[in-house]
């Protein structure tokens, strides 16, 4: 389920809605004024996870440079 953040142009609220599928997105409208005069703004967004099999906090995989959280960015190079 995507969810997207948004700006009403009459009020000036930001806002996000889960939307229930990318398909087929909802009419948005202000959660504030109800106003229909909506911009979709950019978000970034994150994603964390591990797979079956992986273990990013052993020390098995610095041998490569790849260690889980060292340097900051954790299991990312």
């Amino acid at each position: 389920m995507p969810l997207f953040e948004y700006k009403c142009t009459k009020c000036s609220i930001r806002f996000e809605i889960l939307h229930k599928s990318v398909s087929n997105i909802e009419e948005v409208k202000c959660p504030e004024c109800h106003s229909t005069e909506i911009k979709k703004l950019l978000s970034s967004f994150s994603a964390a996870g591990f797979s079956s099999g992986s273990d990013y906090s052993s020390s098995d995989n610095c041998d490569s440079g790849s260690c889980g959280c060292s340097s900051g960015y954790c299991g990312m190079n």
